[in-house]
């Protein structure tokens, strides 16, 4: 029987699980039993500096779970897989893939483990220490790599990718790794890296790429058409938006059209418009004052009052009360 959770309902299980928790030798490398509702296995959490931490995770579950993730901040974040998986409406990613995700807004997602058995290794690094270890500033960073740090207000990057020979090698390194102490930090934080600089080698290419078949293949008015049709049935479904495959086939366009598509004729992705439309609706929602504050989270797709009053902050400089107020005192 499949479970759904929430994230902070998943986290807790770990909570209630505290006293089975582990320190290892070294006291920044903390092992977790898996929740016994859930499966069985571990769950590892290696604090390498902060804003850098590594998570190595082995289970088998008992039933198929997906998590209810709601709108968040996001940091920037890979995970490779050795097995199972997942799947959101965004991406997905299966054993012999890794799954990249730049910093910025997170949408709310249905994310659903695929498999019983979970193999994988899980990294976040703060967005400032990402500018910082390329030399950048949020500023300079280069054009191509600019996707992977975005401000908190933006729609985050999420892509997956086939694992090379290179960083399956990295990744056994880690899994493996013979050391101890200030030994064992440093070496596998010299890995989290030496694995980011393959990313971002990836990250290159497919820019590159990218640019090339824009310049070579341009839109035709027809798929010019589609795209806007595809945005009307984006705008028409803000509490139940299709994923981006089931919106491509609506509009007879393969996905990677879609998406070149939505860039091209709105300068932002599909769920990016999506998010910017519910929070322009929601504004005027406000000045209509036929509905509170909860009911227009509601009305516009947010199952969580607190993070629409955040993300409304971050795109119009105020709370949602606090644009209410100052609408009745101008009225």
């Amino acid at each position: 029987m499949a479970i759904t959770l929430s994230q902070h309902n998943y986290w807790d299980l770990f909570q209630e699980a505290e006293e089975q928790r582990a320190f290892s030798a070294d006291d920044f490398d903390t092992i977790w039993k898996y929740p016994w509702r859930l499966g069985q296995g571990y769950w590892r959490e290696i604090r390498l500096r902060d804003g850098v931490e590594l998570a190595i995770a082995h289970y088998q579950l008992h039933d198929a779970v997906t998590m209810q993730l709601p709108e968040r901040d996001h940091p920037l974040e890979y995970s490779f897989h050795l097995a199972g998986g997942y799947k959101n409406h965004q991406n997905s990613a299966r054993a012999g893939q890794y799954s990249l995700c730049g910093s910025g807004l997170a949408p709310v997602e249905l994310s659903e483990w695929v498999g019983i058995e979970q193999i994988d290794i899980n990294v976040h690094i703060a967005p400032e220490l990402f500018t910082a270890w390329l030399n950048q500033t949020a500023d300079t960073i280069p054009q191509e790599l600019q996707h992977l740090v975005k401000p908190s207000s933006e729609i985050y990057y999420n892509r997956s990718g086939k694992t090379t020979s290179m960083m399956q090698t990295a990744v056994q390194q880690i899994l493996h790794c013979p050391f101890q102490g200030i030994t064992k930090r440093l070496y596998l934080e010299s890995k989290v890296w030496e694995l980011m600089a393959l990313l971002v080698e990836q990250e290159l290419k497919l820019h590159e790429n990218k640019n090339t078949a824009s310049r070579s293949y341009p839109l035709k008015p027809d798929d010019v058409d589609r795209i806007h049709q595809a945005r009307t049935i984006l705008v028409q479904r803000l509490d139940n938006p299709p994923s981006l495959m089931e919106l491509a086939r609506q509009v007879g366009l393969n996905d990677c059209t879609l998406k070149r598509g939505f860039r091209q004729v709105f300068g932002t992705t599909a769920f990016g418009l999506l998010h910017d439309y519910r929070l322009e609706q929601a504004r005027q929602l406000l000045e209509q004052r036929r509905l509170n504050i909860s009911e227009i989270a509601l009305a516009i797709g947010f199952a969580n009052r607190s993070y629409f009053a955040s993300a409304f902050r971050k795109k119009f400089g105020v709370t949602p009360r606090e644009y209410l107020s100052g609408y009745r005192n101008s009225a």
